[in-house]
């Protein structure tokens, strides 16, 4: 059974703390990238998601959202949690990236 609970990190060394569910696959954590596109300071985040919980699946689906407290952007992950032929736990996700910008005219280049 994969369990997203705990501490995880990606390839390019980003890494972030999911806490414990509660009753409605709700969950609470922060995170830390490595990977920028301004020249901030990179600083912890905090995540907010849900599990699907539907029939108590051994390799669930999730989502989250972090709020990037060092820019002014907010980012959408959606993925599913498997566990690997040798044993290993796995996320694997997509995201989405919006920043902000100071017009309408603008909102074509502010989703990644």
């Amino acid at each position: 059974q994969c369990v997203l609970t705990g501490q995880w990190v990606n390839d390019l060394g980003s890494n972030m703390t999911i806490g414990a569910l509660n009753g409605k696959g709700e969950f609470t954590g922060s995170s830390h990238t490595a990977v920028t596109a301004t020249t901030n300071e990179i600083q912890l985040s905090p995540l907010q998601g849900s599990q699907h919980r539907i029939n108590q699946k051994s390799q669930p689906t999730f989502g989250f959202t972090v709020n990037w407290r060092f820019s002014d952007s907010i980012t959408v992950f959606t993925g599913q949690c498997f566990v690997d032929e040798d044993g290993k736990e796995v996320l694997k996700t997509m995201w989405l990236l919006r920043s902000r910008v100071d017009n309408i005219k603008d909102d074509w280049k502010a989703t990644r």
